[in-house]
């Protein structure tokens, strides 16, 4: 087996490839170019995109190039995989602002000074806007057929529970598969990545290359990754954990990793790091809360820098050692004339870092809630909080959530 899918196989990336033992003797006899492709329906990525990300590092790690594709011109259709209904079309200057600032987030994770293995950045509505619809019909279209394209999952699943599938989503399938077409007619990328729900697009495109012109071409896919709380990754009860610095403070990125479940901290570190197997391996009997603190550290340092990580983990310490410090600690700012807000459930509410009043009233009967470190027992009036002085106080919500209120 080849070193790349070796390695793909034993960080939990592998769930399905068009053909294992074939791409394994390509890689084996060349270095390549591989693709993922992003669409651009929001500012930032969130972690949900991690694991492709990874898997781009790990093309570059062996010695191949990844092409990364952000998707200028699908991204005004809508993919329908996974989807219940028709995604919301976003204004054309939304989708390019999008794709500016993905790009950056993905150039902190890929490296860029080798040139054999520096990543390829291309928008797919350079080929797309263009298109002369009948010849596509024509040179494209043909080589589609309804009975088939109404087997795979992202078509059928909609159908099946009588949800409204629109012409234009329809086509997205089709187009991805042109986008494969285009990237080895002018890259010669014989490898696609996606998730396990790309997995009826990616055949598509493996196939369209296959008839249009008798090239051999390949498609691997990743599983679905969920924390073993249920809940789909990339996504939390107070929100999407986000790429972006400005839409997620460092140090909230730094307490996800944190935090997680001890059931997902060996997964998480074989596949959202870049420590060898073979440590991941001698260190299971390590103190776990340890390992916890090390995952987050390198999840961290990768997107952020290894000296905002440090920052997050010294920041972590004061917090939970010398339980003292509000210093870089996700701020709230109150206005104190609000009138929605009487008291400290109200308060804590109007965050939403707490999403029901009588959770707060809970945490508060069962001293699960600090003002500046003192345990509250009453859900005090708001004017009765004790700001010490200054114009603001540190809450914290049981040991792992803290917070800098503000009062304005």
């Amino acid at each position: 087996m080849n070193k790349f899918l070796q390695e793909f196989r034993e960080r939990g990336y592998f769930y399905q490839c068009t053909d294992d033992q074939k791409l394994s003797d390509v890689l084996n006899s060349q270095k390549i170019k591989g693709y993922i492709g992003f669409d651009c329906t929001a500012e930032s990525l969130h972690v949900g995109s991690l694991m492709q990300i990874m898997c781009l590092r790990l093309l570059q790690k062996h010695g191949h190039q990844p092409i990364v594709l952000l998707g200028g011109g699908t991204t005004r259709i809508g993919d329908p995989s996974g989807k219940d209904k028709t995604r919301k079309i976003l204004e054309e200057k939304t989708i390019e602002k999008n794709i500016k600032n993905i790009k950056k987030i993905l150039e902190k994770f890929l490296k860029t000074k080798n040139q054999d293995t520096a990543p390829i950045f291309v928008n797919n509505y350079d080929w797309l806007k263009n298109l002369n619809y009948i010849s596509f019909l024509r040179d494209i279209g043909k080589h589609f057929t309804i009975n088939k394209m109404l087997s795979f999952d992202s078509v059928k699943l909609r159908l099946d529970r009588e949800q409204s599938l629109s012409y234009m989503e329809f086509n997205y399938m089709i187009l991805q598969a042109f986008d494969f077409l285009e990237l080895n007619k002018n890259y010669n990328c014989l490898l696609q990545i996606g998730g396990s729900d790309q997995w009826g697009n990616i055949v598509n495109g493996v196939d369209l290359i296959k008839r249009y012109s008798s090239k051999e071409v390949y498609g691997l896919t990743t599983p679905l990754i969920t924390l073993a709380s249920g809940t789909k990754m990339g996504k939390t009860e107070s929100g999407a954990i986000w790429l972006d610095k400005n839409l997620l403070p460092s140090y909230d990125y730094w307490q996800f990793w944190r935090n997680i479940d001890d059931r997902d901290l060996f997964k998480f570190m074989k596949i959202f790091t870049d420590i060898s197997i073979e440590e991941i391996e001698k260190r299971k009997n390590d103190n776990i809360n340890d390992l916890k603190v090390l995952l987050a550290n390198e999840a961290t340092k990768m997107l952020h820098g290894e000296n905002e990580s440090k920052k997050c983990f010294d920041q972590a310490k004061k917090i939970f050692l010398d339980n003292s410090s509000d210093e870089g600690l996700p701020t709230f700012k109150i206005s104190k004339n609000d009138i929605n807000i009487k008291n400290l459930s109200d308060l804590i509410l109007s965050t939403k870092i707490e999403r029901s009043k009588s959770e707060i009233k809970r945490l508060i009967k069962n001293n699960g809630i600090k003002i500046n470190n003192i345990k509250i027992e009453e859900d005090l009036p708001f004017l009765e909080i004790n700001l010490q002085n200054k114009n603001f106080f540190k809450l914290s919500i049981g040991k792992k959530k803290h917070f800098k209120i503000e009062i304005t």
